[in-house]
């Protein structure tokens, strides 16, 4: 009986695993698109760049910070992001890890960021200078569609904080699973035989030839000669 309801609650942890790994892998491939998004931004900027000016490695830092700065945080979601993808499919506790740690970082760096922007509101001179001037050309988008941006930078964060809440669960149950599986290792079923063995029959030490010659009856009418 006790094995019977191990056995059914590791069939429902099973089930409730692969929904929420389902729902992790359908939010990070909504999560794909800001972060390919961001990298084709950044793609589209030194491309235009390139179209006038020689693009050098040495030219990055600090001259294209901000394309180069947008490309590491796109290709840094993506490499995330696969992570993530990648545990929710194997069901794996410590690609989980891998997944969570990170992801939780960011957020705090996200939120972080938001706050220093809210409550300083000459942020934008101490930056360095951005020779390709598309920061100034994204603020002003930015500021036309301000309750555009608003929506879809909380939905994103909203998006991140329920995968992050998401892997954290099914995290939890993959460990109640192992150790399940580890407490029903250490009971030793000792099973009794159905049927008592039985003893050999007992030697019968009269024996008979083919002939019908016994030697018991010989013997005892040979003594009954001798009287």
């Amino acid at each position: 009986m006790m094995a019977r309801r191990s056995r059914d609650g590791r069939q429902g942890l099973g089930w409730a695993a692969c929904c929420l790994g389902f729902l992790l892998k359908l939010l990070a491939f909504l999560q794909a698109f800001a972060a390919v998004s961001a990298l084709l931004y950044a793609a589209w900027i030194l491309s235009r760049w390139a179209r006038h000016h020689q693009i050098r490695l040495q030219d990055l830092l600090p001259g294209l910070w901000f394309p180069s700065l947008v490309m590491a945080a796109g290709l840094f979601y993506c490499l995330l992001l696969l992570v993530g993808y990648l545990a929710a499919e194997i069901n794996n506790g410590c690609c989980l890890c891998f997944y969570t740690i990170p992801a939780m970082a960011m957020m705090l760096l996200e939120a972080a960021l938001a706050a220093h922007l809210t409550v300083n509101e000459h942020w934008i001179q101490d930056l360095p200078e951005d020779r390709t001037s598309e920061l100034h050309n994204l603020l002003s988008f930015i500021h036309n569609n301000l309750d555009l941006c608003k929506w879809v930078a909380l939905a994103i964060f909203a998006t991140q904080a329920l995968s992050l809440f998401l892997a954290m669960i099914l995290r939890t149950m993959l460990s109640a699973r192992t150790m399940d599986y580890d407490s029903d290792e250490d009971f030793v079923v000792i099973r009794r035989p159905l049927l008592v063995a039985q003893s050999p029959p007992p030697f019968l030490s009269t024996t008979s030839d083919t002939r019908g010659f016994r030697p018991d009856l010989w013997s005892s009418r040979m003594r009954h000669k001798d009287g």
